[in-house]
């Protein structure tokens, strides 16, 4: 049974009973009414609507009440206990990074505008042709290494070199080291060095050497006398009777590292004397000279270190010559 409606029916009968003794009340202190009169007179109705009324001085209310109809209540599933909060937190997703984005190509190239690349291709005469490409290199002393020859070079504004080495063993390697330490090297094959021989001498600065080849019993100014003014060129024919002088070396770069080169062809038939030469001059005079020579035959490479006494100062003018360096080295008399 529904509480509150209990409740309502226990507060109308007390509200019955209550006006039944205020109607009793009332009545005892009325006059009798005849006997006749009571004939006529109707009976009280009973109440029909018994209106509960709230206690304390405020107004009363005399609407009926009309209790609205109860709502229907759908039917719910019961709910599902709530999940127990785990003791530890559980660890965020991990956040998304954002792509990575793409490289400019401008930094892509900036990245490789500084490769160096060293190229070596075979030339006439068992020359080597050498192309340096060094774009952060631009006006710089290098240093180019082969087979013991060790001469200086001075790149371009735009880091180039272009130069021709006289090949020396059949090795055929090359190297480049910049001023800040940085090497390159490279090799190639010189099918044709068997065809010739080769006699060099290298120095340092002022400790200058000159290298004069006589060929066919030439004397000193004669077609046949290949020096640093008369170099002769390389030529593609390996039978070829003459020879001719490679100058190595930038003397404008810092502390060059000089040579001269003198080839000649392999066949012992030719006559070729070969002599060095120092002349006495106000940088060279009172001093020793330090040089070093090299010699190829059949790829195969000798070196012997050079030193010599220089005259005091008034010998200026005069040279010093070395003869037969080939196999012996004696100084001759001063000219």
């Amino acid at each position: 049974m529904d509480v509150k409606r209990s409740a309502a029916r226990g507060i109308a009968v007390l509200a019955v009973a209550l006006g039944a003794g205020h109607l009793v009340q009332t009545m005892a202190s009325k006059p009798a009414v005849p006997k006749d009169q009571q004939a006529s007179t109707a009976p009280m109705e009973k109440p029909k609507n018994v209106v509960p009324l709230a206690a304390g001085p405020e107004a009363v209310r005399t609407d009926p009440v009309v209790t609205p109809p109860k709502p229907e209540v759908a039917a719910l599933a019961p709910a599902e206990p709530a999940p127990e909060a785990p003791a530890t937190p559980a660890p965020l997703p991990p956040v998304a990074e954002a792509p990575a984005l793409p490289q400019e190509p401008a930094a892509e190239k900036t990245a490789t505008s500084c490769d160096i690349t060293l190229d070596l291709m075979p030339e006439a005469s068992a020359m080597i042709g050498v192309t340096l490409l060094a774009p952060c290199h631009p006006d710089e002393r290098v240093t180019l290494r082969h087979a013991g020859l060790v001469v200086t070079g001075q790149t371009t504004a735009g880091g180039a070199l272009f130069s021709g080495l006289p090949a020396l063993d059949s090795a055929g390697k090359v190297q480049v080291t910049f001023a800040d330490g940085a090497e390159v090297e490279a090799t190639v094959v010189v099918p044709d060095l068997a065809g010739y021989r080769r006699f060099g001498v290298q120095w340092q600065g002022d400790d200058a050497f000159q290298i004069h080849g006589f060929e066919g019993g030439a004397n000193y100014g004669q077609p046949g006398d290949i020096n640093a003014v008369n170099p002769g060129r390389p030529m593609a024919d390996a039978a070829r009777k003459g020879g001719f002088l490679t100058l190595l070396g930038d003397p404008a770069s810092a502390n060059p590292l000089l040579a001269e080169i003198y080839t000649f062809p392999a066949d012992r038939a030719a006559r070729v004397q070969v002599v060095v030469e120092a002349a006495v001059t106000e940088k060279t005079c009172g001093r020793e000279l330090l040089g070093e020579t090299l010699e190829s035959n059949g790829g195969v490479v000798r070196s012997s270190d050079l030193t010599l006494s220089m005259p005091e100062c008034d010998a200026i003018g005069d040279y010093l010559v070395l003869k037969n360096l080939a196999s012996d080295m004696n100084i001759a008399t001063a000219d």
